[in-house]
């Protein structure tokens, strides 16, 4: 990739797990009121034909990563697993008496935090509570994260029973420097070990997060990372850019100096050439940061147009409606995003009261929704267009004027009713989403927000 290309577009920008991103959502327009109206209206719209969606936020972890920039408690004390297990439960059943008919779950992903952090029969517990006010899809899609030191057999058995085909295992680097940096100290014993108990017991979807980008790490540390990766063959990887977010208070990146980073074209070289690798060992490149094998379903769901991105990430399936459960967890009814506390304390607070857990959100407008649209297009498939006059807004002409330059880069290609992304502009895609950000480009942020697009 081009030095000046990286240099040129390398800025701050969101990743679009959302549209709006959160920090500009209109809170003062918000209600709790508004957030169950569409809710409610999504739920009807879509539960006999789509299902939900479930997002569980278990935010405990028993040491700190600093790398990591997720909401969680750090703790060794597990008492704390049942009272959460107990809350998150209420806060579904307070969901349930809104609803006109029994819902029909499709997915479910448990994230942290460590999920594995509880015991086999917490999680049990948490499962069957939701069960015992829905019913599962046909075709549902249950996941869960598994920190590979502390998930035990019993865990991925446990969930197997419970109908969990697909577990995502956090690798990040091999390096032993590395993980000392980012305090995440993790043999690939481990990680080989809970990769072949999942295949074992019958999971379909194995995958490992690896991260470039990470302190001291060389470009010797990724392909070492990634050949034993391959050597275990996960069906899917995850392969981020780390996100250097230090000002983001409590994230706990400061476990090392802003100049400890591979920067810039260094950093992006990590990447190309970990996707070279990774290629030669027959892994696609799905969306932006993300490879699979051709056998798994979000292979599968590129290629027929299917894939989805929401707050939890790239989803191979997609429903409409996608409740967020938990400290901190957003929901996202289409129209609307709603966002609980973000402490433990304050989280329980609002569910002793019997109410919501939810502190802010966003009503989408008419133009949020075309644009939204837009966005996903562009993240998901790589294109987007407006042959229906229902994706055209006001100030299309002039997005299309600004990525004239992209297109000049050989980023994209433009035609009268559509935007590509060419091979070469990929790793641009967040960059290419920022042309249609109108919020953003409205009122640029003041202080600092975003990770680095490139």
């Amino acid at each position: 990739m081009s030095v000046s290309l990286i240099q040129k577009y390398n800025v701050p920008g969101p990743r679009y797990t959302s549209y709006p991103t959160v920090p500009y959502w209109e809170e003062e327009l918000f209600s709790v009121d508004q957030w169950k109206q569409t809710f409610i209206k999504s739920f009807i719209e879509s539960n006999t034909t789509e299902g939900i969606s479930l997002y569980i936020h278990l935010p405990f972890c028993e040491s700190m990563c600093t790398f990591c920039g997720c909401n969680k408690r750090i703790t060794k004390n597990h008492e704390v697993e049942n009272p959460y297990i107990m809350a998150v439960l209420k806060e579904w059943n307070l969901y349930c008496d809104l609803l006109p008919e029994e819902p029909i779950i499709k997915e479910i992903h448990l994230g942290g935090g460590t999920p594995t952090f509880f015991s086999p029969e917490n999680l049990a517990t948490l499962i069957n509570g939701f069960f015992a006010r829905a019913t599962k899809a046909k075709e549902h899609e249950f996941s869960f994260e598994g920190h590979p030191n502390n998930t035990s057999r019993r865990h991925l058995q446990s969930l197997y029973d419970l109908g969990f085909r697909r577990v995502s295992f956090g690798v990040q680097d091999y390096s032993e420097k590395v993980q000392k940096a980012i305090h995440r100290i993790q043999p690939f014993h481990n990680v080989a070990k809970v990769t072949f108990w999942a295949k074992e017991i019958g999971y379909t979807s194995v995958g490992h997060d690896l991260i470039f980008g990470l302190p001291f790490q060389t470009l010797n540390d990724v392909l070492d990372t990634i050949d034993k990766t391959n050597s275990l063959q996960p069906d899917r990887l995850a392969f981020y850019s780390y996100a250097h977010v230090p000002w983001i208070k409590g994230n706990g990146q400061r476990g090392f100096k802003g100049e400890d980073l591979p920067k810039d074209d260094e950093k992006r070289k990590l990447y190309e050439e970990g996707k070279k690798r990774l290629a030669a060992n027959n892994y696609h490149e799905i969306g932006m940061d993300h490879f699979a094998l051709e056998s798994d379903s979000m292979n599968e769901s590129f290629k027929n147009g299917t894939l989805h991105r929401n707050f939890m990430g790239y989803t191979s399936s997609k429903t409409q409606l996608m409740i967020g459960l938990g400290v901190s967890s957003i929901s996202d009814s289409w129209y609307s995003f709603a966002q609980n506390e973000k402490t433990i304390e304050d989280y329980y607070n609002r569910l002793d009261n019997n109410e919501l857990p939810v502190f802010r959100g966003h009503i989408l407008t008419d133009e949020d929704l075309i644009i939204r649209k837009h966005i996903l297009n562009l993240m998901c498939q790589f294109e987007t267009s407006w042959e229906n006059d229902n994706h055209f807004f006001t100030e299309l002409p002039e997005i299309i004027h600004q990525l004239h330059e992209m297109e000049v880069d050989g980023l994209i290609k433009i035609s009268n009713k559509s935007i590509s992304v060419t091979e070469k502009g990929k790793p641009f895609v967040r960059n290419i989403c920022m042309a249609f950000d109108l919020r953003l480009k409205r009122k640029a942020p003041e202080t600092e927000l975003f990770s680095m697009t490139v």
